[in-house]
């Protein structure tokens, strides 16, 4: 009998601890669980933030050439002849036809092409034989490029502003968000839900191009199956379908690398046809699918009535002032401006004035005869001024900010509508605004895109408001799924998730979250490189004792008063900051171990100083030079070289010497030719990732 309690007190006292360990067990893996969620959210934090200071950047550099196009007046011929080839739009086509701007009929197409043909009008065999070309890398000619994109345009011109789709008969609608040059997200999507047709409709809602290395392609895809398929296939407009844009995020690039000769008219022609693509879509008009979002200002009725083909980019309109004409007793004209110049603020003028001036002696320019230094500005007259700048205006202010607020828009956990400052264009709406819009509109509903997600959907506003994103992999190969979503006649969304890549796919979420982090915090490292005598002279200051240390409260001030980022430095610096001096940081010593390691030989000719300020700008360098270089060449000539280099230190106020921008074309000049290849010193200058490709 003893024996028997006995035995019972022993399982009983091992069932407890087994129960015990589970509990431990459980306590452990939440614990870790939350840290592996911690590092993914500031990882996250750390990707979004250094994307929207880039958008932020790109936005300020275009509202300095509107500055620039306003008020510089050019003190020769020569300078007068730069400027306006620099910043005209005189090399669009008037024609909407584009018949001899394309001049695709010229183009021959060489008998030993191997690449896929297409027969006008299109057939499924056609998209078919596109899908299978592309998938072996293959390449479509650019007489067959330029060719459906003429016709593309001429379809798309005909179209409203917001195209209406139903689901009646029981079919489905498959929603895509930004695919920015991903080629192999827009596989996986037609292999899981079927190729376009006619019991298959799909909206694509932006942001087709940049970013990824196959713009190019998916646009042929999508524009094929448009023409095939005209009233299944819907395409909306993203903030990326801009060329000033694609200057910068690499979709320009990329047509040039791989249609090096035709190019130039692809780019030009895709002016015209990004400029006709459809703003918004309706669903059974009670679902609204935009790129970005909506403010308080959206009108739907005003945003079917703009005549969107003449919004080649949104980022070159001009902000049109209220300007009210008065006539005086003398019956001449006047002109009071309401707005004072709302986008350009009293001190961005006179900082970018003092920046032309210092442009001007950097370069040996003289200054322009009627120029008041005082203010900085010519004295002309402001009839001649205003009256020349005004009625060239296509474009309602009104109407420019009722397009930026549904291509730049993001929503907001907050009630109301302010300024979208971290992107620099469109606005912040809360769940107030968006309740408001909808049933202003009698709508259930707003899907949009623009903004990476990590499970590539999202839901907010009370879930009136969904983000669908179709990139997977955006930032980082594991940083984010892509989805899609289909809606059938009852609009409720059924999302489908994927990953475009394999090595992703593979990886645990622990291997997933460490190798997205790696690539994190090397950006974050890139921009610390880039701003490191700023950060050094943040330290310095900081150090009252000149000890050579500070504490890390100190660091951390210094680190967001430098790159403005809005990052919690405090929860990064482990990854950032490894070793401490009896609790402080040597900062000396922490810049030192943050500097490239290796350099290539180019950039070892070049003072620290200049290499320091290429790199810190780069983008910027090199969305001037793609501006000046009209042609698409990838080649400048010294002169204009010098050009490209006083237009940079003008918008950044920089003061790099004369001599400092002869001594680096010199360096450059590989062949000593006297031209310098452009993309070959952008390369060069780029700061090396280690980053793993998207299989």
């Amino acid at each position: 009998m003893g024996c028997g309690i006995s035995g019972q007190n022993k399982s009983l006292t091992g069932s407890e601890e087994a129960f015990k360990a589970a509990i431990l067990i459980q306590r452990w893996f939440r614990r870790y669980m939350a840290r592996l969620e911690m590092r993914r959210r500031c990882t996250w934090r750390i990707f979004q933030s250094i994307e929207y200071a880039g958008e932020q950047d790109h936005l300020k550099l275009n509202h300095f050439f509107d500055y620039l196009v306003d008020h510089f007046m050019a003190s020769n011929s020569k300078e007068r002849d730069f400027i306006n080839r620099v910043f005209s739009e005189s090399d669009i086509p008037k024609d909407p036809k584009l018949e001899k701007a394309c001049n695709y009929e010229a183009i021959q197409v060489p008998d030993n092409y191997g690449g896929p043909h297409l027969s006008f009008p299109l057939s499924t065999d056609d998209a078919n034989a596109l899908l299978e070309a592309f998938k072996q890398r293959e390449q479509l000619h650019a007489y067959y490029v330029l060719k459906l994109f003429h016709e593309t345009m001429k379809h798309l011109s005909q179209l409203p502003n917001i195209s209406s789709v139903s689901t009646c008969y029981n079919e489905e609608i498959t929603v895509c968000g930004d695919l920015h040059g991903q080629l192999n997200d827009l596989f996986v999507i037609f292999y899981k839900n079927g190729l376009p047709s006619p019991a298959k409709k799909y909206v694509f809602n932006g942001d087709f191009v940049d970013r990824g290395k196959q713009s190019i392609e998916i646009l042929i895809i999508l524009f094929t199956y448009l023409l095939i398929y005209p009233k299944e296939v819907h395409l909306n407009r993203g903030n990326h379908e801009d060329y000033m844009i694609n200057l910068r995020y690499g979709f320009t690039k990329e047509v040039m690398r791989k249609y090096r000769e035709h190019g130039n008219k692809i780019l030009k022609l895709l002016r015209h046809v990004f400029s006709c693509l459809p703003l918004a879509t309706l669903i059974d008009k009670k679902v609204l699918i935009v790129h970005g979002g909506v403010s308080d200002t959206t009108d739907l009725e005003q945003l079917a009535r703009i005549d969107r083909r003449k919004v080649f980019s949104l980022l070159t309109q001009k902000r049109k002032s209220e300007k009210i004409v008065r006539q005086n007793e003398a019956g001449q004209a006047s002109f009071c401006d309401i707005s004072q110049q709302s986008d350009i603020s009293k001190r961005v003028q006179e900082s970018v004035q003092e920046e032309l001036q210092s442009c001007r002696r950097l370069a040996g320019l003289a200054e322009p005869k009627g120029m008041d230094m005082s203010l900085g500005t010519p004295l002309a007259s402001v009839s001649e001024v205003d009256v020349k700048s005004y009625d060239s205006l296509e474009i309602e202010g009104t109407e420019i900010k009722q397009l930026l607020d549904i291509l730049w828009s993001d929503p907001h956990p907050q009630n109301g509508c302010r300024l979208n400052e971290e992107r620099g264009g469109g606005c912040y709406f809360g769940p107030d605004v968006t309740e408001r819009i909808l049933q202003k509109h009698g709508l259930q509903l707003l899907i949009r895109s623009h903004e990476c997600k990590p499970e590539g959907y999202e839901f907010c506003h009370n879930r009136k408001v969904i983000t669908i994103f179709s990139a997977s992999n955006y930032y980082a190969v594991g940083s984010n799924r892509g989805a899609y979503m289909k809606l059938g006649p009852d609009l409720i969304p059924h999302f489908v998730q994927y990953q475009g890549s394999k090595t992703a796919s593979q990886l645990t979420i622990t291997q997933r979250i460490s190798r997205v982090e790696e690539t994190a915090y090397q950006a974050l490292r890139e921009k610390m490189f880039a701003h490191k005598s700023d950060l050094h002279s943040a330290f310095n200051q900081l150090d009252k004792t000149k000890s050579g240390v500070i504490t890390l409260s100190d660091w951390a001030m210094a680190i967001e008063s430098v790159l403005h980022l809005g990052l919690p430095w405090r929860m990064l610096r482990q990854q950032l900051v490894p070793s401490l001096v009896g609790g402080k940081l040597d900062y000396d010593q922490w810049l030192k171990d943050i500097e490239m390691e290796q350099k290539s030989t180019s950039q070892e000719r070049i003072q620290s100083s200049l290499l320091e300020t290429i790199y810190r700008n780069l983008p910027s360098l090199e969305t001037i030079f793609n501006i000046i270089d009209t042609d698409h060449s990838g080649f400048l000539s010294f002169d204009e070289f010098h050009q490209v280099w006083k237009l940079f230190n003008s918008h950044m106020n920089l003061n790099v010497s004369e001599k400092s921008i002869c001594d680096l074309a010199r360096s450059i000049d590989f062949n000593k030719d006297g031209n310098i290849d452009f993309n070959e010193f952008l390369e060069a200058f780029r700061i090396v990732t280690h980053t793993h490709p998207a299989d």
